[in-house]
């Protein structure tokens, strides 16, 4: 009788090790679909532009001010689409920044899905090769925003930006996963998406934002990536700040122009 249940538990821990392996992707990433047409109004005009990625055509929203001090390539969190994450477009753009926005393939109306990890990094390479085109590479500034801080910086590791900023980053989504799943082999991830990894090599000036009661990716996880950087570093908690908030602090706009304010 012993043996049977040993076995059957171990079936059943093989199962479910299969289930979430086949279906990660929908415990990782959240996008919100939007139909052809969906209008985009946040107060600031935008331009709709197509970035063509491998494997797939990304929707992008592009803010423009007049005389711009440079561009920020702002790479979103895990959930919802740029009929939402537009909104941070107003509070950017007053700071005399052009802003990009995309949609990971998936994401709104951005063809394709993310099946791999290395889809990710082809979007936002896209999106930094967009606006190479357009703009000098000492005025582009990445923003990384939670799932976003790796695509971010995995940039500014491989390219010369002016500047990254991180907020709520996670120290990997591997070390995430430990946390939440520490039952499960590390092997079936297919999304480590190691943000320490890549930080080591970035350069440029880095900021990292995070709230000291991030219930979702632990402050622990800022103070940690900040132990791995060798370039110029300034990083701001969030005294009493969670994962979808600190746009509601003073401190985090404090922290946001002493960035940009040049």
């Amino acid at each position: 009788m012993l043996l049977r249940l040993l076995v059957l538990c171990l079936l059943l821990y093989l199962l479910v090790c299969v289930v979430i392996f086949l279906w990660q992707e929908q415990l990782i990433f959240f996008p919100e679909r939007n139909q052809p047409g969906t209008r985009y109004v946040f107060g600031h005009p935008a331009e709709e532009v197509w970035l063509n990625a491998e494997g797939a055509q990304l929707h992008a929203l592009w803010f423009r001010v007049p005389d711009p001090q440079g561009v920020i390539l702002y790479l979103h969190g895990n959930a919802g689409s740029l009929r939402t994450w537009g909104a941070v477009a107003p509070e950017l753009v007053a700071y005399q920044y052009d802003l990009l926005i995309i949609d990971y393939r998936g994401y709104g109306q951005s063809s394709g899905q993310i099946r791999r990890e290395a889809d990710v990094y082809a979007d936002a390479e896209a999106a930094y090769a967009w606006i190479l085109e357009r703009y000098r590479e000492d005025q582009v500034v990445l923003y990384g925003r939670s799932l976003g801080s790796a695509p971010a910086t995995r940039l500014a590791a491989e390219h010369q930006p002016r500047m990254l900023i991180l907020e709520t980053p996670f120290y990997s989504l591997e070390a995430l996963a430990r946390r939440q799943f520490p039952w499960l082999p590390p092997f079936l991830l297919k999304y480590p998406l190691n943000v320490s990894a890549s930080l080591g090599q970035v350069s440029c000036p880095v900021v990292i934002i995070h709230g000291t009661e991030d219930e979702i990716v632990p402050f622990a996880d800022g103070e940690r990536l900040s132990d791995r950087i060798t370039a110029p570093l300034r990083f701001y908690p969030i005294a009493g700040g969670r994962h979808n908030n600190l746009a509601t602090f003073p401190a985090y706009w404090d922290a946001i122009t002493a960035a940009l304010v040049q």
